[in-house]
């Protein structure tokens, strides 16, 4: 599942192609599967991965089942792993055998500074096709050709609602559109005696929970870079329409009473959740909360439904923001092709993907697992299936500077929603500049 990305700054992006690059050219030879690798056998692989707490020991479940089957083969799952510990194992020549991220924006990172090594040689020789993947996924998991990662699972943003705050205010259905959206988020907020916030019909706030501008993006169909692959944040007039429709309804709750009610919300990943304890009517989450409200709050009465979108694009509705773990083998791992085998069936078993969309409600990640008999029917997971495989769903480029133009823009926005940026345009527009600056300075751009 999607966590709020750990910043890898530029620098040790850069730090890691200086050290990662130089040695590319001397592992190659070892890169290549050879025909009796399969033959080699590691006593212990080690498996670095984000997840925590119960998606952990779901995960654990599945590598256990793959590990009593192969007696030669120990596997030590370390959990909690962010893309700053990856960043400095790599670097410090400890990297684990396997290891799995959130944030597959850094495969920009990873691909050509060797850090992961390529897993084309081994698709190829084990005869597995590129095609059981969904394009979205294909995509984030390479650049400019080299894959260096495969997925494993994914993760789609979608719109949950409470059922019977819908039903006090005569709502019926969802809002398609980002002014009902608006409308109906003013008609659920319910204010205290002094005139805070009790109840907030939609918190807009990036930064809150899961709204970043990346989730937000399909909604209006914005663009990222042109066909130069230069920022356009300045130049689409779609990420003007966003930003001003979210202020203004920053500024109907205020953007302070909004702040003081975002410190009591409750953790983002725990049962004191702003939607599950009732603080909150409406929210853009990813499929994982389906399995979260399932264990914490299972007589919480909820729908699904795709994000609104901007009313003058109604075809882009059903479609969605989609992300996904990735998992790879890191260059200066020990046991290559044990790492390989392991990597294999993770992302490629349909029943292994299948037991494990199961135990965290991720959206499996082949085309063979989303349609497998095993995963447990649920109409409200289901709609992120649907989303999933919508045309229009859309997810962020992948660049040389891993996530930076992302991080460069959330620090914009918070200086957006706070007020404090009195032209917005010409704003962008510096935004664009800082970015072109960094995607340079990396020594790449967009594919």
């Amino acid at each position: 599942m999607k966590r709020v990305a750990t910043a890898v700054i530029l620098l040790a992006a850069l730090v890691l192609g200086t050290a990662a690059v130089a040695s590319v050219s001397e592992e190659a030879a070892s890169t290549a599967p050879t025909a009796n690798a399969r033959a080699a056998a590691a006593s212990t692989l080690t498996v670095w991965v984000g997840w925590s707490a119960r998606e952990l020991n779901e995960f654990k479940k599945v590598v256990a089942e793959y590990d009593a089957k192969k007696a030669s083969v120990d596997i030590k799952v370390v959990g909690g792993i962010n893309d700053d510990k990856i960043i400095a194992a790599l670097r410090g020549g400890n990297a684990p055998d396997v290891v799995s991220s959130f944030t597959s924006a850094n495969v920009g990172i990873y691909c050509p500074s060797g850090g992961w090594i390529d897993l084309d040689p081994y698709l190829k020789r084990d005869k597995i096709a590129s095609s059981i993947f969904p394009a979205a996924t294909l995509y984030y998991t390479q650049y400019q050709g080299k894959r260096c990662a495969l997925p494993l699972l994914a993760d789609v943003y979608g719109f949950y609602y409470n059922k019977a705050m819908f039903k006090a205010a005569g709502l019926t259905r969802p809002p398609k559109t980002l002014g009902e959206l608006t409308s109906y988020a003013k008609k659920l907020t319910k204010k205290n005696a002094d005139g805070s916030l009790k109840v907030v019909g939609y918190n807009p706030f990036f930064g809150f929970y899961q709204n970043t501008a990346g989730a937000y993006q399909p909604l209006v169909n914005a663009k990222w870079f042109d066909g130069q692959g230069k920022s356009s944040l300045g130049k689409d007039p779609k990420w003007q329409k966003l930003l001003r429709w979210q202020k203004q309804l920053i500024d109907y709750y205020g953007h302070r009473n909004l702040v003081k009610w975002n410190a009591g919300a409750g953790d983002e990943f725990s049962a004191s959740h702003a939607f599950e304890t009732g603080k909150l009517a409406m929210m853009m989450d990813g499929e994982w909360r389906v399995s979260f409200i399932a264990n914490e709050h299972p007589e919480l009465k909820y729908g699904t439904a795709p994000m609104p979108v901007d009313g003058a694009q109604p075809l882009l509705y059903g479609s969605g923001y989609i992300n996904g773990t990735i998992i790879g083998i890191p260059k200066n791992g020990k046991n290559r092709e044990a790492a390989w085998q392991l990597v294999k069936y993770l992302t490629t078993n349909t029943h292994a993907l299948a037991a494990f969309s199961n135990g965290i409600r991720n959206v499996p990640s082949t085309k063979a697992a989303a349609q497998s008999k095993e995963l447990k029917p649920d109409p409200n997971f289901a709609t992120f299936t649907r989303m999933f495989a919508h045309p229009k769903s859309q997810t962020t480029p992948i660049t040389t500077a891993g996530s930076a133009y992302l991080d460069t823009f959330a620090n914009f926005l918070a200086k957006w929603q706070s007020g404090k940026v009195s032209a917005l345009q010409k704003g962008l527009q510096g935004v664009d500049k800082q970015i072109d600056a960094k995607l340079k300075q990396s020594g790449g751009g967009v594919p």
